[in-house]
Order: C-alpha cells, then sequence, then structure tokens
C-alpha cells in the first residue's frame, strides 16, 4: 500500500510521514515478510468527507505504523500448535520520536501478550 509522502510541513492524504520514514517503512515491511510476518500499513488519522463531516481511519490514535501477526509455537500442553501474535511495528526516524500515545499503545499491546517495537531500522525487526 502506498504512503504519503510529508511535504514541507503538509499531509498528503491527511497522513505527515517523511520521506526518510517511508524508504525506512518499506525496507522494515520486507525484513518483517523474510521473518514470515504478515504486517499491514495502518494510518491513522482524521479527514473531512465531502459534507466536511470528520471520518476517523485506522485503529485508534496510537497505534502502530504497521500492524499484523507472526506465526509462533506454543510450548508444553499446547505442544507444536501454531498461533498468530500480534504484532506492532512504530517505524521512526533515528531522531524521529515516540508520542504519548504512541507509547501507551505499545506498551498495552507489549504487556497483553503481543509482540510491539519502535523500529529505526530495518535489522531491528526481530
Amino acid at each position: 500500500m502506498m504512503m504519503a509522502t510529508w511535504r514541507g510541513g503538509r499531509s498528503v492524504s491527511g497522513v505527515k510521514v517523511s520521506v526518510r520514514e517511508q524508504a525506512i517503512m518499506q525496507r522494515v515491511m520486507l525484513a518483517a515478510s523474510r521473518l514470515g510476518w504478515r504486517v499491514f500499513r495502518n494510518n491513522v488519522g482524521v479527514l473531512p468527507d465531502r459534507r466536511g463531516v470528520p471520518v476517523r481511519y485506522g485503529l485508534c490514535p496510537g497505534s502502530a505504523d504497521l500492524v499484523g501477526w507472526r506465526a509462533i509455537t506454543v510450548t508444553q500442553e499446547m505442544v507444536g500448535t501454531t498461533v498468530a501474535q500480534f504484532v506492532a511495528l512504530e517505524v521512526k526516524t533515528q531522531r524521529g520520536r515516540v508520542s504519548d500515545d504512541q507509547r501507551r499503545w505499545l506498551d498495552a499491546l507489549q504487556a497483553d501478550g503481543g509482540h510491539a517495537l519502535v523500529v529505526r531500522d530495518p535489522d531491528e525487526v526481530t
């Protein structure tokens, strides 16, 4: 899925994503795919419809840039059973800042057994 590119503080399609972050995100998606993960772009925001009524899109404020799942094999009583574990990757440039909403979302997912990462380079996808 194509992403918007941030130009001069304006957003295209209502999403602020720098050209550099877009390039990192594409490489992160490839790295996740090589590990067998299934990840999808999650744009979050609000845009007016043709009548000017705000329409929210994406999972929720603070939810990660990339969401999906990875297969894991459960041990002990469920030996050999493969289950899907929810995955969330918040993609940032080297100097990009994780917002408070994003941190809370990632922490909540991790606390409930999901796999949540802030990724600044495709090599960090693990």
